[in-house]
């Protein structure tokens, strides 16, 4: 399994459009990619950070979901929204 860790900023004062874009895509995902078991969007304490949360069966699934058309359409549609890259940690299972 592979999970991974996505921390985003939303621009100051454009956090209600950045969850809008973020929570279609998280439908998308969640409704389109089987090989993913957890998609799933989280707002920390800080009002502009947000954490995305993210399972694969394995590293075919992740590259699979960086081609979809919705990841590059509505990942686009949410970066109009974000201060910066997100930063991203890849995690590899302990079995």
């Amino acid at each position: 399994m592979i999970g991974i860790v996505a921390t985003l900023k939303a621009k100051e004062g454009m956090e209600a459009e950045f969850e809008q874009a973020a929570i279609k895509l998280v439908a998308a995902v969640n409704a389109n990619e089987p090989g993913c078991e957890l998609y799933a969007l989280h707002r920390t304490d800080d009002p502009q950070t947000y954490v995305m949360m993210e399972r694969y069966k394995d590293m075919a699934a992740v590259e699979a979901h960086r081609q979809t058309d919705h990841m590059k359409e509505l990942g686009g549609a949410m970066g109009a929204f974000m201060a910066g890259r997100p930063d991203v940690q890849i995690l590899h299972e302990v079995e």
